[in-house]
């Protein structure tokens, strides 16, 4: 039972290194980078479209297993809610389950702005620069939002990992 359990732990991490790791990439390597490049605005929104496409292959079946290892190792939990209300760990796995469930809708938004349309659009140059400035703004925003709250997550489970 202790390797399976092994296995499992060694997966969600992996999973949350993809996630959190890569996310962190784009937006504290990648963007600042190409900001410093003589690309347009455009351009630079493309490169980092493609980008973002291209890391969602494995960012959303990482996200995807994340919350399916994270629900079975916490179901216990799930069975007895006296637990998530009346313990210091289970007040804490709500607090979790409550950002992961924001990271959810705040990812889905992100998403669902650079939908195939706008990038249709982007790529054949019909967006105007103030429509860019305004799809750009979102998007940075929405991606320190992500970050933020992998991070902050990440740091939960600490806790959670020592027990808290």
């Amino acid at each position: 039972m202790a390797i399976e359990q092994a296995l499992l732990t060694w997966i969600h991490l992996t999973s949350a290194a993809i996630w959190v790791g890569g996310s962190l990439f784009i937006g504290a390597v990648l963007a600042p980078v190409l900001k410093t490049m003589s690309f347009s605005l455009e351009e630079r929104l493309q490169i980092m479209i493609k980008v973002g496409r291209k890391f969602n292959k494995i960012a959303i079946p990482s996200l995807i297993i994340l919350i399916a290892t994270g629900i079975y190792n916490s179901s216990s939990y799930f069975s007895n809610y006296e637990l998530l209300l009346l313990t210091s760990y289970g007040n804490w796995l709500t607090i979790k389950i409550i950002l992961v469930t924001a990271l959810i809708i705040t990812y889905i938004v992100h998403v669902r702005i650079i939908r195939r349309e706008v990038e249709e659009k982007i790529m054949s140059k019909q967006l105007t620069d103030k429509q860019i400035q305004t799809l750009r703004k979102k998007i940075i925003i929405l991606g320190e939002v992500i970050v933020v709250l992998s991070v902050a997550i990440l740091f939960i489970a600490a806790l959670l990992n020592v027990g808290i």
